[in-house]
């Protein structure tokens, strides 16, 4: 498959992804798409950034423009994605299609909902618990659901979701066809698909436990008490957009107050904002009125911003895997993009657990004890005009992975 047109898509279809400058499909949308348009399952696994929404959007749309009947159902981890997917499902649609669609997440109106849904929307996105309670409510029917998609998949489940899942696909008819994305492939996963799915067709591109070679990895080793320091240093020598994760929310507001108070155009986002506060904060972002964002790993998936250039890890993720997706941000669609991990000596078990899931089978070596690293020391003396020189401690380890030391 070199390219869409030979897979005699719908000419509405053909038209919105010319529109959309879709010409060569990514590899996962070549290995998914043409199965998926014989109507068969997908379990597809690909590195974030590569266009599964795309590779399951696709035969979505082709799906409802050459059926007169059927309603396509996308369950996504967080609002944020939730948006996301549908607002390129609705540039897929175009606007002249008529298939009325629903966006079903907390934080929305529910008088907005009820009146989607009484227009008998035939493509529902949503996050699990809204669409329950709009099932529990009976404002949403979905006895004519033949297409589900379940994206991001082992997120839903890392948060939870299993049981909600289980009950939304309950209301739906067993003949279907069901298109699950994951970035990895954990037995969870495996038995979740093996209950809802019929000899599905596996697809994986690259490597599961592996960021895109195109994101530059650093590791800076600092004591916590010098982290803020070294954010400053970085903050300053880098330029383009930043995501900055943290991890807590009074963390993330405490981080943007202090940055913005620097002068810096910063923000923050976690899951203390409401729908409304949200989607001002990643507009304000993706159109660089601010230049930094402050995170939670609400951030860590579901964020499509492609010119994010730098993701600093100033707090470890808690799950080895949200590492992956913490600096997938970055270096999207094939652009290069860095990712800086500040490590203090408490972080040495997190980054274990991370290069142990980077590099199976390889031994794992801890950290050298959170020195500073040259490059710091060198940025305080300069800014600070310090006589005595500072202390610049060991150079960071390399721990598994290819890794850029701090010099």
């Amino acid at each position: 498959m070199e390219n869409f047109k030979s897979l005699g898509l719908p000419n509405y279809l053909m038209q919105a992804l010319d529109y959309m400058k879709f010409t060569t499909p990514t590899p996962i949308q070549a290995a998914a798409i043409p199965p998926a348009l014989e109507g068969k399952d997908i379990l597809g696994s690909a590195q974030t950034g590569t266009g599964k929404t795309g590779a399951f959007g696709i035969p979505l749309i082709a799906k409802l423009l050459t059926t007169p009947r059927g309603v396509a159902l996308v369950m996504t981890p967080t609002r944020e994605l939730a948006v996301q997917v549908m607002a390129m499902m609705e540039q897929l649609l175009g606007a002249d299609s008529g298939i009325n669609t629903a966006l079903l997440i907390g934080g929305e109106p529910m008088p907005k909902q009820f009146s989607q849904l009484r227009a008998r929307p035939r493509l529902v996105v949503g996050t699990p618990g809204r669409i329950n309670d709009h099932l529990t409510r009976g404002t949403l029917k979905l006895t004519e659901a033949n297409f589900l998609v379940l994206d991001e998949t082992d997120r839903m489940l890392d948060m939870g979701f299993g049981i909600q899942i289980d009950a939304v696909v309950k209301h739906m008819p067993s003949a279907r066809q069901t298109l699950m994305f994951s970035a990895t492939f954990p037995s969870n996963i495996v038995k979740m698909s093996e209950k809802y799915m019929n000899d599905p067709v596996r697809v994986e591109v690259g490597s599961n436990n592996t960021p895109m070679a195109s994101i530059k990895q650093e590791v800076i080793t600092v004591t916590e008490a010098d982290k803020y320091g070294q954010l400053q240093v970085q903050l300053q020598q880098r330029e383009g957009s930043i995501l900055v994760f943290v991890q807590t929310k009074f963390g993330a507001e405490k981080m943007a107050k202090k940055l913005t108070a620097l002068n810096h155009r910063a923000e923050a986002i976690h899951g203390n904002l409401n729908q409304r506060q949200r989607d001002r904060v990643i507009a304000d972002f993706r159109a660089k009125k601010c230049r930094i964002l402050v995170a939670t790993d609400i951030a860590a998936r579901g964020l499509d911003i492609p010119h994010i250039e730098h993701v600093i890890n100033y707090d470890m993720p808690q799950c080895p895997e949200d590492y992956i997706h913490r600096i997938g941000r970055t270096g999207r669609n094939g652009k290069v993009g860095e990712a800086v991990n500040l490590l203090a000596s408490k972080d040495n078990g997190k980054w274990k657990a991370i290069q142990r899931l980077l590099n199976p089978g390889v031994k794992v070596e801890g950290l050298s004890g959170g020195d500073k690293p040259r490059s710091y020391a060198k940025a305080r003396n300069k800014k600070f005009g310090s006589r005595k020189p500072f202390r610049s401690g060991n150079r960071p380890n390399r721990s598994g992975g290819d890794f850029k030391q701090a010099a």
